[in-house]
């Protein structure tokens, strides 16, 4: 396990994508699972983008602002985001979608003690308040939240803001593309290209509490309500501890029946999706046992 007080770790390399106009509130809340249409400028969420047939294509954090909504996308997924959404942009929609990406930077504090490098840079006032709560403070747009189950905030900016400077500066230290893909795994966050792929709906992925189960229709929105009312879900992704080396694309058996498959490894821990009947925390399996990880949920979220 890493442990650390507080770091930082550099997410520019991830998508930024600006919805704008009128009527971009009802815009995402029919095309992607969280509710959107009553939330206020301030507010933030998870929400996942989805094809017709619930399959998942990325998992993104929404922030609203007073003019447009501000999404963070998985790396290398603005083009594919915006070019599904632009699929149901019709001549009457008062919806326009900016790839922001090379024009801002994007930084994640972790750890106990970001809430004091978040009171440093003027924005105290987001200490303790609920996941996704936002504000702009000297140009550095500030979210509750880290992008994993560790405390933390997002911080976003123009590119011209040396904000990784400033983060130094206070002492913070950085962490590298191994080290948050290592977290990110024990924690259980699930990525494009490993756990969310076309192969997966955002049930299986452990995604519930990104998904609005009452507000009415969305892509995919018949296929999650067919799964969660008749039980459907067929396999899940769960934690693995594991006893002996494996890779990415292993099948997971008891004793000579396949239950799962890993998708993802960061040393003794990986994350697989383990077929539902078979059981889930745990279940000893013949790479290790199946446990819990804090990112994901299994249920409905009250």
């Amino acid at each position: 396990m890493i442990n650390f007080d507080v770091a930082f770790y550099d997410r520019s390399d991830w998508g930024r994508i600006s919805v704008s106009d009128s009527d971009r509130l009802n815009f995402l809340h029919n095309q992607t699972t969280n509710t959107f249409k009553l939330r206020e400028p301030g507010e933030g969420c998870d929400t996942v983008v989805l094809t017709s047939t619930a399959r998942t294509i990325d998992l993104a954090t929404a922030y609203i602002l007073d003019d447009s909504v501000l999404l963070l996308v998985s790396p290398g997924m603005s083009e594919k985001v915006i070019s599904f959404f632009d699929r149901y942009i019709f001549f009457a929609d008062k919806v326009k979608l900016e790839d922001v990406t090379e024009q801002t930077a994007a930084f994640s504090l972790l750890g106990a003690k970001s809430h004091e490098i978040v009171k440093a840079l003027g924005a105290e006032e987001l200490i303790n308040q609920p996941y996704g709560t936002h504000c702009l403070v000297n140009d550095i747009r500030i979210a509750v939240g880290s992008g994993l189950a560790t405390e933390g905030y997002n911080l976003i900016c123009d590119r011209a803001i040396d904000l990784k400077q400033k983060l130094i500066d206070l002492g913070v230290i950085e962490i590298d593309e191994p080290t948050w893909n290592t977290l990110r795994i024990e924690q259980g966050r699930p990525m494009p290209g490993s756990e969310l792929t076309e192969d997966y709906n955002p049930l299986e992925a452990g995604l519930w509490h990104t998904i609005s189960f009452n507000k009415g229709c969305y892509i995919g929105q018949e296929t999650i309500a067919r799964l969660d009312t008749y039980n459907g879900v067929k396999q899940q992704l769960w934690g693995i501890k594991l006893n002996q080396p494996a890779e990415p694309g292993t099948i997971v058996k008891i004793a000579d029946e396949k239950v799962g498959a890993i998708t993802s490894i960061a040393g003794s821990i990986g994350l697989a999706y383990i077929r539902t009947k078979a059981g889930g925390a745990g279940l000893t399996t013949d790479l290790g046992e199946i446990i819990e990880v804090p990112y994901l949920t299994h249920e409905k979220q009250s």
